[in-house]
């Protein structure tokens, strides 16, 4: 583990967050549904497209997860697109969903690059590979890699042919006669547009010789052509993370919630079609249940998906993932607190003889874990993580205090978020 990595996840656990890159060097708890899902899902993705659904109650550690997947897909040889169900991106246009989902795609290393558009980077690591057999990039490619790469592109039969030609467009960018830097930028910029659906299909044909742009009648067609784009360029394939807004359907019109769902049963009809894609869309138990506006209104639905797994844990072939069964023990508390401990020590080497041990360690997380209602609106995983660095930063300034006095200032802090 890098001392950069140890870091960043130090800083996010100080706000009680989940970090965005190092979950899983201290997550415990979901080894079994994790092991589930590498031996059952990601391991064939090539040849099936899957979907799978969480349920949650608020603070169910449904983000956790997520962060916690996407570093299991980064490790086998998946990108990862984590998309917020919202007004801007709301199911009931299936466009704005494809729309996010190529603003939020991101590869292993799309997040130490600080590259400003996640596709282009995908796009870029794409022409390394299939013109030189890794994905390696650079700001500058020879003709021959260039013509390497598009007759590969060419022959790929599941891919549109102007989404094709839109990643050539993109790909010209980065030949040795291309303009100067400035034009080489706004053009990389006009051809992203042409996925997000901007501009107009005028301006695209005049400019790049394509047929249409991307909208509501064509959005799920270009959701097969990502992962037919994905796979070919080297990857096993796509994992994309839908996290449901908070009472994202209660708010919609019936003629649109109907909407929403017809685009879900579509999805779940037709997932097997769509090699290489994996996805997860994480809600709350109304979605399941609420009269008005959950599945249980739409019974095609409904029967496709069915309801949560009640007094029981959570495993990889269920269709839906009961996260509210999910039930970690007081050692798994202490567990996870002796590897932050070990992430503390990696940030910060020089300071490792003041660090408490592991055993008193343990009953730090102890007294917290009786001090914390059961009932509490506030998770008991934030409340954790946050008082444990609090209690590291306080060894490294030389101060003693209580667990009961560490929870009482974390308490107020999160509260006030």
């Amino acid at each position: 583990m890098a001392q950069r990595i140890a870091t960043q996840v130090v800083e996010s656990l100080r706000k009680g967050t989940p970090p965005q890159r190092g979950v899983d060097l201290y997550s415990v708890g979901n080894e079994k549904l994790i092991a589930g899902i590498k031996k059952f899902h990601l391991s064939g993705i090539e040849e099936k497209g899957i979907i799978r659904f969480i349920s949650g109650s608020w603070g169910a550690g449904k983000t956790h997860f997520f962060r916690l997947l996407r570093e299991v897909a980064f490790q086998n040889n998946c990108l990862v697109s984590n998309v917020q169900l919202d007004k801007a991106a709301a199911l009931n246009k299936f466009e704005s969903v494809f729309y996010s989902i190529l603003r939020n795609i991101s590869t292993s290393s799309y997040l130490t690059e600080n590259e400003a558009a996640p596709f282009g980077q995908v796009l870029k690591e794409s022409l390394a590979y299939l013109s030189t057999g890794n994905c390696k990039v650079s700001n500058e490619v020879s003709y021959e890699d260039y013509v390497k790469a598009r007759e590969a592109l060419i022959l790929d039969r599941s891919i549109d042919i102007d989404f094709k030609k839109m990643i050539q467009k993109y790909w010209e960018t980065f030949l040795p006669e291309s303009p100067d830097l400035a034009l080489q930028e706004q053009n990389r910029a006009e051809i992203l547009q042409w996925f997000s659906g901007e501009g107009s299909v005028a301006m695209y044909r005049k400019r790049f010789e394509v047929n249409k742009i991307v909208n509501k009648d064509n959005a799920k067609l270009m959701l097969q052509s990502l992962a037919g784009f994905v796979r070919l360029s080297g990857y096993k394939g796509l994992l994309i993370l839908f996290d449901e807004a908070e009472q994202a359907y209660s708010i919609m019109r019936k003629s649109s919630l109907r909407d929403a769902h017809n685009n879900l049963l579509s999805l779940i009809n037709n997932i097997e079609a769509l090699k290489g894609l994996f996805l997860i869309y994480a809600t709350t138990p109304d979605f399941f249940t609420d009269p008005k506006h959950g599945i249980i209104t739409y019974g095609a639905l409904e029967g496709r998906i069915g309801k949560p797994e009640q007094q029981r844990q959570p495993r990889a072939l269920d269709t839906i993932w009961n996260f509210d069964q999910v039930v970690t023990e007081l050692s798994d508390y202490q567990s996870a607190a002796k590897k932050i401990l070990s992430i503390y020590a990696t940030a910060y080497p020089e300071a490792t003889r003041e660090l408490p041990s592991e055993v008193k360690v343990e009953f730090f997380v102890k007294e917290l874990y009786e001090i914390h209602p059961a009932l509490s609106g506030v998770r008991f995983w934030r409340v954790l993580v946050t008082a444990l660095i609090t209690n590291f930063d306080d060894h490294l300034e030389g101060e003693t205090r209580s667990a009961e006095t560490i929870y009482d200032d974390v308490m107020d802090h999160l509260r006030e978020e």
